[in-house]
């Protein structure tokens, strides 16, 4: 799925929309430059997925891993900028997080380096100061296609 979103509020929008539209946990894996939207995004997700006040998503840049309440138990939005190694995110217990039972958020997703069980890789490109383009590839309908085709 692509989406153009115009505006932070567009982006707030299409994270939203999103986060009504799943039902069983996931890992969301963000990909994309610095000032792309992945924040921004998060935060709609976050209240799609019930979190009441949208001004508490803010970037984990330095505290690594936040936590928000949302209507099936915690959404944990994780940023992996500052980390550069694999055993970075051990030490930051990434590796129990991603168990695929819980709702994960992971800004700066490219820097993994192994697979999330049954993720949604969104990937933010900037077109311009205010357009930025948004893709949405589901790994399940992905893998599906593959093996149907």
């Amino acid at each position: 799925m692509k989406i153009v979103s115009k505006s932070e509020s567009a982006t707030v929008e299409a994270g939203r929309k999103l986060g009504r539209r799943l039902e069983e946990p996931r890992i969301i894996l963000l990909c994309g430059e610095l000032g792309a939207g992945k924040t921004a995004f998060t935060r709609g997700l976050a209240t799609g997925l019930g979190l009441a006040d949208a001004s508490l998503v803010h970037s984990p840049t330095f505290s690594l891993i936040n936590q928000y309440a949302i209507r099936s138990g915690t959404l944990y939005h994780i940023d992996l900028y500052r980390l550069d190694h694999s055993r970075d995110f051990y030490s930051i217990g990434l590796d129990e997080l991603l168990d695929g039972d819980r709702f994960v958020v992971i800004e700066w997703a490219e820097k993994l380096t192994w697979s999330a069980p049954n993720p949604l890789r969104v990937t933010f490109e900037v077109v311009s100061d205010t357009e930025r383009l948004i893709r949405i590839e589901d790994g399940i309908e992905e893998e599906k296609s593959r093996i149907d085709g």
